[in-house]
């Protein structure tokens, strides 16, 4: 570690702001393994797809520079597509938890598409499972709710009141900017790990499967139960479990999966979820390379990957951008946590486009596919301070 790095940090190793620079947040995430509070760009990733992330970021540390030896961002769903990570100047010594209670939304709220197009969506989508070559076996397919507010959003406040459920990662990241557009965040608590790496140690927690909790002790422990005990959930899941076993396999002698899932539950939904733990053959493997290798997984996009883009990009009125993408860190060491953007909004200005999705496979029925939806936009909308939706 340089000297100049050296004297910024805290007596806790963090690094402390200095007091003339603004006091912008550019980048949180509140996570379980690591949070981190970071300002300013010094400076940026060369933008490029998902499989070129190892390569820029090996370059990107070999080059001698100043600053902390760390990159913050986030990967878009279409790995093809071009990622936003950057350099941050300064890390804050404390992750802030607290925010005022939401306020009502006012202004309007617009599905995308209706409720009913989507079950109609969720239908061609099952006509297509098993005709392709290979066969499709499962298409996760979103859909969206676009918020018009009558004042700007603020996406800090959003992110604190979305961090008071402790089961959740909670981030906020700049997305990149047309000229002349205003400030863009993705915003979001997802439940679910892609990949975390620490040393020769890697971990997944894929999730797949899900059912709406209920506020009724009883009913909620019958939905987990009958969570666990589903023959559709479960296939949905397995093909999530089988597509990260095989993509660590070449990285990782040693792959170690529980052979059932277990439960998983946030505020407002109830989770199948299986940790993978893995260790590296070669300990110089960074976690951009094992990103590279997983996204995205048929948690968010389905199997095979290809087969099931092309439906997502046939069958989705709006395109997903940085949602269902990863966002997190990783550092000079090519240790780093990646979480899957899930449970997310896209901010800008008085706008905001929220999203959620459902996995797609033989037994899915279009009506329970669309209530999973619907579920899963209940945290954000909470924190938005909206009552229902409009088709509610």
């Amino acid at each position: 570690m340089n000297e100049a790095l050296h004297t910024a940090l805290g007596e806790d190793g963090t690094v402390l702001a200095p007091a003339e620079l603004p006091t912008d947040i550019p980048f949180l995430l509140r996570a379980p393994l690591r949070s981190l509070e970071a300002h300013g760009c010094r400076a940026s990733l060369p933008r490029g797809s998902t499989t070129t992330l190892a390569a820029r970021v090996a370059a990107f540390f070999a080059t001698p520079r100043a600053g902390l030896p760390l990159l913050v961002g986030a990967l878009p769903f279409d790995p093809d597509a071009d990622d936003a990570l950057h350099q941050p100047q300064w890390l804050s010594s404390n992750v802030t938890t607290q925010a005022p209670p939401a306020p009502r939304f006012s202004g309007r709220l617009v599905e995308e598409p209706s409720a009913q197009a989507y079950a109609a969506s969720v239908a061609q989508a099952l006509t297509a499972l098993g005709q392709h070559t290979p066969a499709l076996h499962k298409v996760v397919l979103a859909r969206s709710l676009h918020l018009h507010g009558d004042a700007p959003i603020a996406p800090r406040e959003l992110a604190t009141r979305l961090g008071r459920d402790a089961s959740v990662a909670t981030y906020l990241v700049p997305l990149p900017l047309a000229e002349g557009e205003p400030p863009a965040w993705l915003v979001g608590a997802t439940p679910e790990l892609l990949v975390s790496r620490r040393g020769r140690a890697v971990c997944s927690h894929p999730l797949a499967g899900s059912a709406r909790r209920h506020a009724d002790p009883a009913e909620d422990a019958r939905t987990a139960q009958a969570l666990l005990a589903s023959a559709k959930d479960h296939d949905e899941h397995r093909h999530v479990v089988e597509a990260i076993t095989a993509a660590l396999a070449p990285w990782c002698g040693q792959v170690r999966a529980a052979a059932r899932p277990s439960l998983h539950a946030t505020a407002t939904m109830w989770h199948l979820g299986t940790r993978i733990e893995a260790t590296l053959d070669d300990p110089a493997t960074p976690v951009a390379a094992l990103v590279a290798a997983l996204h995205p997984t048929p948690a968010v996009c389905g199997t095979p990957r290809a087969q099931a883009l092309a439906t997502i990009a046939a069958l989705e009125p709006v395109p997903r951008g940085f949602y269902a993408g990863a966002v997190g860190w990783t550092d000079a060491d090519g240790d780093g946590d990646w979480y899957v953007a899930i449970r997310c909004a896209h901010v800008q200005g008085c706008h905001a486009r929220v999203y959620a999705g459902a996995g797609i496979v033989a037994d899915s029925q279009p009506a329970l596919e669309t209530a999973e939806t619907a579920a899963k936009f209940g945290a954000l909308l909470n924190a938005f301070g909206v009552d229902r939706l409009p088709s509610a």
